[in-house]
């Protein structure tokens, strides 16, 4: 087994593990983590960036306060927030470190990292640190959904059945057009947008497909082009997606997704991925022109 499938299959104990942190009234998450009405940047690179937005937009959809997200490169640092959170595995991307040194003293910062003692826990104000969600492999996986999970436990999502919905996307089997599949394009909408968008990188890092990712009302404007024999649309949502079956079907292509908690269904795609590798003589663990962390000279 590769570190990539061990990580994968270690999630609903990771995110068990993390909810009970984000609630745990005298734990560090409690101070650390922004209070309701704070007006909040949320950064991070890749992975991390995606995250960020999907949590933007669950902290504006609960009423907890204005939440914009930005790549570490890109957010205009004379803005005004009361907090800004950073999210970054390895607390080594460089980017996230030169935002943070030119954060400091003007605003309250937070990083999320799995690695005490790492450049980016000494550089902000405030640390969480998920060691246990750590990964050997360079492509993210637990480590996403784990943050993903505690940050949503700490909006007060009861997240009721996520563990069970987890395990149950490691235990059903895959199928095998999706393995075979050319083309993937995955469609989220408010903050399944996000999870949508690392959907679609897990499967270019790991198994270099095509694919895109789009929010759900967006694939009738362009995206429904490519839609054909071999090509797959995913949804990543609960409930009705508002896409009609015959809008993927009509012009040949598989629509998937089985309306589940968004997490869980991102499992799906983290195995499909690492299926399609394997399939490619590909392997997952190393991805082609990656590194754990960027660190820019």
């Amino acid at each position: 087994m590769s570190y990539t499938e061990a990580e994968i299959a270690s999630q609903p104990d990771c995110w068990r593990r993390a909810i009970a942190l984000a609630r745990d009234p005298e734990g560090p998450v409690r101070g650390a983590l922004p209070r309701a009405g704070e007006r909040v940047a949320v950064v991070g690179c890749g992975t991390s960036w995606f995250i960020a937005q999907s949590y933007a937009a669950l902290r504006e959809a609960s009423g907890q306060g204005e939440t914009d997200a930005f790549a570490a490169s890109e957010m205009p640092v004379g803005r005004s927030y009361d907090r800004v959170v950073a999210l970054s595995r390895s607390g080594t991307t460089t980017e996230v470190l030169d935002l943070l040194g030119a954060l400091r003293g003007t605003v309250p910062t937070t990083v999320i990292t799995a690695v005490p003692g790492s450049p980016a826990v000494a550089a902000a104000d405030a640390a969480v640190v998920l060691e246990f969600a750590d990964e050997e492999s360079v492509v993210q996986t637990r480590w996403a959904t784990t943050e993903l999970a505690l940050l949503r436990a700490h909006l007060g999502d009861p997240l009721d059945g996520l563990e069970a919905e987890g395990k149950a996307a490691l235990a059903e089997p895959l199928p095998g057009e999706l393995v075979t599949a050319g083309q993937f394009t995955f469609l989220g909408r408010g903050w399944s947008y996000g999870v949508a968008l690392e959907a679609a990188l897990k499967m270019r890092e790991a198994a270099g497909a095509w694919t895109e990712a789009y929010p759900v009302k967006e694939y009738r404007h362009g995206p429904i082009s490519v839609t054909g024999p071999g090509s797959v649309v995913w949804w990543l949502g609960e409930g009705p997606s508002g896409l009609a079956d015959e809008e993927v079907t009509g012009p040949g292509g598989r629509l998937a997704g089985h309306g589940r908690d968004p997490l869980a269904e991102l499992v799906v795609v983290q195995r499909l991925a690492v299926a399609i590798a394997a399939a490619r003589g590909l392997d997952p663990d190393r991805p082609r022109n990656l590194t754990r962390s960027v660190i820019l000279p």
